[in-house]
């Protein structure tokens, strides 16, 4: 993942990796783990994903259409020109 994309453009690509099955739930798991550890303040849908089952793929990408924010199109074209 690239330094330069914000939360929600993140999100978005991993909606795009679970859709089209190039990410793993367990992945987003992580990377929620990781958000929460850097984050000041934890929000609903950090926690939200970092506990939920690897198994529950639909469930992780439900909680990722809550991430805030404004998608970066160029930063998330470029991540996911390389899938």
């Amino acid at each position: 993942m690239t330094s330069n994309a914000n939360l929600k453009t993140t999100a978005e690509y991993y909606i795009h990796g679970i859709t089209q099955g190039f990410v793993e739930a367990a992945e987003v798991i992580a990377w929620a783990d990781e958000v929460i550890v850097a984050s000041a303040k934890t929000e609903d849908w950090m926690l939200d994903i970092s506990t939920a089952s690897a198994d529950d793929r639909m469930g992780v990408l439900h909680h990722l259409h809550a991430v805030g924010g404004e998608v970066q199109p160029e930063v998330l074209a470029q991540l996911l020109q390389g899938k």
